[in-house]
Formats: structure tokens, sequence, C-alpha cells
């Protein structure tokens, strides 16, 4: 399976951005799921299971769309040269 990094930008594959919070579990079954944040709109905050999260695109359902995974890591440039 695919590393998660936190505090990074992801792209979905229909082509919004997403922050990635944080990393929680459920208390009753344990499972992970990826705290995220809307880049656009109102910022608001999501949740989605880890697997689902690093998972691939259902290219069955979705033939056009062009990434491998649902949500890609972004490596962001800055613009200040740091």
């Amino acid at each position: 399976m695919r590393e998660l990094k936190l505090k990074r930008v992801y792209r979905h594959f229909k082509g919004d951005y997403y922050l990635v919070e944080d990393l929680a579990h459920d208390s009753e079954t344990g499972r992970a799921y990826v705290v995220y944040r809307k880049l656009y709109g109102d910022g608001g905050l999501w949740i989605r299971p880890l697997d689902m999260f690093l998972g691939e695109v259902d290219k069955v359902k979705y033939p056009d769309a062009s990434q491998t995974y649902r949500f890609e890591l972004q490596e962001i440039d800055s613009v200040a040269g740091h």
C-alpha cells in the first residue's frame, strides 16, 4: 500500500486539491480514516477511509480518468525560492 503524507496537498482524480490534515481511527473498529480539507470553496473538512483515499481510480466507472490513484500527492515548488 502507498504511504500517506500528512500536511501535504493531494489532487483528486476529478481535479480539485485537498490538504491532508491528519489520520484518525474509529474507536469501535480501529479503521483508519484520512482527515482532509478542501482547498476551494468553504474549505470544508472531510474524512475518507485510508484504503479508499490511497486506492486506485475505478477505470470501469471512470474510463477517462488520467490519474492512476484516487488522490495523488502533489509536489509544489515555492514561488519564493525556498
